[in-house]
């Protein structure tokens, strides 16, 4: 029943949001406020076929590709910033100025160095993805229990075994909540690194569809976006609830005990 219940209240204001542009377009002859009829008209034929294998699936594999190798960047770096002191302090600066410039902006520098290929569309989602999961992570690693970091000094529990029992687990609220944020930043850089000297993809097609006037196909494309993020979104807090799962019981019998 609480299943069901999620269900309704997750999917209630998006129902409510396209019966609303349903009827505001209904009878609409302009060329650009398409029916919303005439969208869902054409999304089967345009994204369920061919273009299914030949872009959707590279966009989505290139955004797998990207948000994994951030998550392994993000991690590894930030555990080493944030376990120590003085390479925090000489790094803070780099990071800094590196995390400011735009990730679009580095699109050309990218297409120099790596070409026009899948390498170039990765290493932007990357350059995107990864500030979120290294700051989050070296957040987390600084706010780490010092009691619990003294019980591991008396007990002598040091590499690989401390890393994962304590720093990583005292740090995954943080460093979840990092790849969440990175996780909708690569989507739109999947996108954009697709706009640029690219031959497949969704951002391509849809380009495609906007310079070839073909505006329904063009609303569809922006419509499989939205799909895709939510069905990320959801798969996230999948995973999220099984990564996380002891801290939120945790935090559970907290407030039990300060209800009772």
């Amino acid at each position: 029943m609480k299943l069901a219940l999620r269900v309704v209240i997750f999917l209630a204001l998006p129902v409510v949001l396209l019966a609303i542009w349903w009827f505001v377009s209904a009878g609409s002859i302009d060329f650009y406020q398409l029916l919303l009829s005439k969208i869902f008209g054409v999304f089967p034929e345009t994204w369920f076929g061919s273009r299914m294998i030949d872009d959707v699936l590279p966009s989505l594999v290139r955004l797998a590709v990207g948000f994994a190798l951030s998550l392994v960047l993000g991690i590894g770096v930030g555990v080493l910033i944030g376990t120590n002191r003085v390479l925090r302090a000489v790094t803070e600066p780099v990071l800094e100025f590196l995390r400011a410039i735009p990730p679009p902006a580095l699109v050309p520098v990218f297409i120099l160095v790596a070409g026009i290929d899948n390498l170039m569309k990765v290493l932007v989602i990357t350059s995107g993805c990864v500030w979120p999961i290294l700051l989050n992570t070296v957040a987390g690693v600084k706010a780490t229990d010092e009691v619990l970091a003294d019980t591991c000094r008396a007990y002598r529990i040091t590499g690989v075994y401390r890393l994962r029992t304590f720093l990583l687990r005292s740090a995954s609220p943080q460093i979840m909540a990092g790849a969440r944020q990175a996780l909708s930043i690569g989507l739109i850089l999947m996108v954009i690194s697709e706009l640029k000297a690219a031959s497949q993809g969704v951002g391509f097609t849809v380009r495609q569809f906007q310079t070839g006037f073909q505006i329904p196909e063009m609303w569809s494309g922006v419509l499989l976006l939205g799909i895709i993020g939510v069905v990320l979104s959801v798969l996230f807090r999948l995973v999220e609830r099984q990564v996380l799962g002891w801290y939120h019981g945790l935090r559970a019998a907290s407030h039990n005990e300060v209800r009772n």
